[in-house]
């Protein structure tokens, strides 16, 4: 009797009429070319457009200092001066010998023309001559060394000696930077680096101006990639003439081109996996693929496809968490990803 009642209910469950699944209802958004404007934004700390230590060459006294702490000075603007009264002397002593060696050369090229002194004297003294000659010019130069000049115009900074101190070439007099322009080095990923442009505009801000944009121009871009970070370093300069930007001050900035075409999909249409990254590909059909793609730039709504993916192809752009790689779907709607990102 039990065994007849189990054999019923296993032929009732036959007979029974199966369920079939529905297929998932997800919204899908059509792979597009869009302007899709270039906007790094990066960290950077403000140099000047030239910098330097002002050192002495030589190791002597200071006489006199002739430049205020902050104060614009033009290039060749003497700083200050060193002792030089034996640096006077040095000069005078080989201007001597020079006066001396140039007139026993004269007369010896007259005596060489009637015979009365062989070639080889006259050689001789042509070669005296001529060293006396280098001999003044290194003591005049050791004379210059006594006036420690700038050497381009630019801003000095605080000084770090007195009249009478005893400096050496490694004693630090004052610094000079030239801040009528600031360098800005930030790093772009290699993936913009055939966007990049000399004259490309960037926008700088500072935690000390909240409120101010600097603006400024892509002057070179490196002509290596980092291989650890995957980037490019770019320079760009921005005009400072009001002075209000100082080196070492810490910058963000944004380099922007507006009419760059990328492919897009819908943000949420990336489905991340570790350090890949993936989407569902909506076929014939209506099956879906799983398939990994390189993603570029983003912007609210919108991410770039490098590569993966082809324009006019289908994604799921809603309902992600519930495909399957090889099953069918029910689109029953699609989005413009052309309209995604924020204004």
């Amino acid at each position: 009797m039990r065994t007849a009642t189990a054999a019923a209910l296993a032929a009732a469950l036959l007979a029974a009429p199966a369920v079939s699944a529905e297929a998932p209802r997800v919204i899908a958004a059509e792979v597009k070319r869009v302007d899709f404007p270039l906007v790094v934004e990066a960290p950077d700390t403000a140099r000047a457009n030239e910098a330097v230590e002002i050192r002495p060459q030589i190791s002597e006294t200071i006489t006199a200092i002739h430049f205020a702490e902050g104060e614009r000075v033009e290039a060749g603007a003497v700083l200050v001066e060193l002792a030089d009264r034996e640096a006077k002397a040095g000069v005078a002593a080989a201007r001597a010998a020079l006066v001396v060696s140039e007139s026993q050369a004269r007369r010896a090229q007259e005596l060489t023309k009637t015979a009365a002194l062989s070639v080889s004297e006259l050689d001789q003294r042509l070669a005296q001559r001529d060293a006396d000659r280098a001999a003044l010019d290194a003591a005049e130069a050791r004379l210059a060394e006594t006036r420690v000049k700038a050497p381009f115009a630019g801003r000095v900074g605080l000084r770090q000696v007195s009249p009478g101190s005893l400096v050496t070439p490694e004693t630090v007099i004052t610094t000079l930077d030239d801040t009528d322009t600031i360098k800005l080095d930030f790093a772009v990923p290699e993936t913009a680096m055939a966007l990049l442009a000399e004259g490309l505009g960037v926008e700088a801000r500072s935690a000390a101006f909240p409120d101010i944009p600097f603006r400024g121009r892509v002057a070179s871009v490196d002509t290596r990639v980092d291989p650890l970070s995957r980037s490019v370093t770019v320079r760009a300069l921005v005009p400072n003439e009001d002075g209000r930007l100082r080196p070492g001050m810490f910058f963000t900035v944004a380099l922007q081109r507006e009419d760059v075409p990328a492919l897009v999909v819908p943000e949420q249409a990336i489905v991340p996996e570790q350090s890949r990254q993936f989407v569902f590909v909506v076929g014939p059909g209506d099956v879906v693929e799983r398939r990994e793609v390189r993603t570029g730039r983003r912007r609210p709504g919108q991410v770039e496809v490098i590569s993966g993916l082809a324009e006019g192809e289908l994604v799921v752009a809603e309902g992600t968490q519930k495909v399957r790689p090889g099953s069918p779907v029910q689109v029953e709607g699609r989005v413009d990803v052309a309209a995604e990102a924020a204004p």
